[in-house]
């Protein structure tokens, strides 16, 4: 129990001392922010701090920190200091410097950044990377919901599995083209809430259960006989970062920060809607995770089942019918919100890529049209057997952290050209290089752990990671101190 609450601790403390240190050395100040200066009343909009808080949580959450720390936990009770740790030294820095780097471009988007970072070649391949990636987002988001509503895990809620993947669909589409104060900025907060609320209900029901009984929060022996080892091919490194992305460190944030970016009224609200809201995520991760292990200790049965089914338990067992039922529908929310903004993401991207303006509605509809098309073959593909769904869910899995490894190299550069203590991001750059490259080299369907790859020997796939690390940290020094040379006022914000 002492390892779950000092991890809690360690994010509210991380908050306000690494985040204060992080929010220093960048400096948000007075410039008039892209909202204002680039007003259009469509992407370009003020809103309350408050109310971008809430909507960038609901972006960012995804079904990470429920649906990913419930497989998480399976690697034990280090989980509990893992998560802590990562998202306060790199999810929290990646997203925060994602936004600062967007505000300081005019309201640029992910490939914009890389564009300018890393240079026309790199991000050429990373424009397709990441286009393709969204795609993978916006099918598995919509897959999932569809998925919760089908099984009738709150049959309430059922409905024909085809009539719910196209109302949710529809929904996407809706809310993709429509401006974001209309829908995203009037429903978000309330669904914000709900997930909060509902989160915080298990914390209170989990301290009184664990205050009784604190072994719920160890390790016992029948959630050992389960729980995920290097010897049943689930090490640690590199497994958990991947299962746990939105909690720790998720690559998807850097699409969703520039959205946010373009509606904040000051630079100066960026550490509370950005590095805050990944706190709070990490809070919101925590707790489920510990309710996770309180259910595994008392049903160690259910770490085989699907962990769809063992979040309605957690809510059943802590919540009760009502309470929980309210908890599970703002998960769904949770993926329904990530799904709409991955497409919304997409769409602003490619319209910065193929210079369309998008205050015509015409201009949005047009460009969605053809990302219409291929999500819905994709949508069709991944459900045509369990199979194709898994191969769509596992290379979303690690698309996910080569597009964090990016954006932290990419910030690095930034950094460096502006003599900046570019450590912050450097280190976690590399770490996560290292954890996709020893993952992809590794991985292979024959161990029965994960998507394709090279199946190589693991001490030799972690030797080839570290040496992809370190190349990707000496090329985006390199590039930072490249950039600084030339001395370009304009460069992503740089004071005139």
């Amino acid at each position: 129990m002492l390892l779950f609450l000092g991890g809690l601790a360690l994010l509210a403390i991380g908050y306000f001392t690494y985040g204060k240190l992080v929010e220093k050395l960048v400096g948000p100040d007075d410039r008039p922010t892209p909202a204002v200066r680039c007003a259009d009343g469509v992407d370009f909009i003020v809103l309350p701090t408050w109310k971008a808080m809430l909507i960038q949580l609901l972006n960012i959450a995804g079904i990470g920190p429920v649906i990913g720390v419930i497989l998480g936990i399976k690697y034990g009770t280090a989980a509990f200091w893992i998560i802590p740790v990562g998202n306060i030294l790199g999810g929290a820095v990646h997203d925060f410097i994602a936004a600062m780097m967007s505000m300081r471009a005019n309201g640029a988007n992910l490939p914009e950044l890389i564009r300018r970072t890393c240079g026309r070649f790199t991000y050429g391949i990373f424009s397709v990377f990441m286009c393709f990636l969204l795609l993978l987002v916006v099918a598995v988001f919509i897959n999932v919901p569809t998925q919760l509503i089908d099984r009738g895990i709150f049959p309430q809620f059922s409905a024909d599995f085809w009539i719910a993947m196209g109302a949710i669909f529809l929904y996407y589409i809706i809310a993709t083209f429509f401006p974001i104060d209309q829908i995203i900025g009037r429903f978000y907060p309330f669904f914000g809430a709900i997930l909060l609320l509902g989160s915080f209900a298990i914390l209170a029901k989990l301290m009184i259960d664990a205050g009784h009984d604190g072994s719920l929060l160890l390790e016992s022996e029948g959630f050992k006989a389960n729980m995920y080892t290097f010897a049943n091919n689930q090490p640690i490194l590199p497994m958990l970062f991947v299962t746990i992305a939105c909690g720790i460190l998720s690559g998807f944030h850097a699409t969703q920060s520039p959205i946010i970016a373009r509606t904040l009224r000051t630079e100066r609200d960026a550490r509370r809607c950005f590095y805050g809201v990944m706190v709070a995520e990490g809070v919101i991760a925590m707790i489920w995770a510990g309710a996770a292990l309180a259910l595994y200790n008392i049903f160690p049965a259910l770490m085989k089942e699907n962990p769809n089914l063992v979040l309605a338990k957690i809510t059943d067992h802590f919540l009760g019918g009502g309470v929980g039922t309210v908890t599970i529908v703002s998960v769904v929310i949770l993926a329904v919100t990530s799904g709409d903004t991955a497409m919304r993401s997409l769409r602003l991207a490619l319209a910065e890529m193929f210079h369309v303006p998008q205050k015509k509605f015409v201009n949005r509809v047009l460009l969605c049209l053809p990302l219409i098309v291929i999500t819905a073959l994709l949508l069709y593909w991944s459900n045509l057997s369990a199979k194709s769904f898994n191969i769509l869910w596992n290379y979303f899995a690690w698309g996910n952290q080569v597009l964090a490894a990016a954006t932290l190299m990419g910030a690095t550069v930034w950094l460096v050209s502006l003599k900046k203590a570019a450590v912050i991001t450097l280190v976690p750059g590399m770490f996560i290089t290292f954890i996709v490259a020893t993952y992809i080299l590794w991985i292979s369907p024959g161990r029965g752990n994960g998507a394709y790859g090279f199946g190589l020997n693991l001490n030799t796939a972690y030797a080839c990671g570290v040496a992809v690390a370190v190349a990707a940290a000496v090329a985006a020094v390199i590039s930072g101190l490249k950039k600084r040379k030339l001395n370009d006022p304009d460069w992503l914000g740089k004071a005139k």
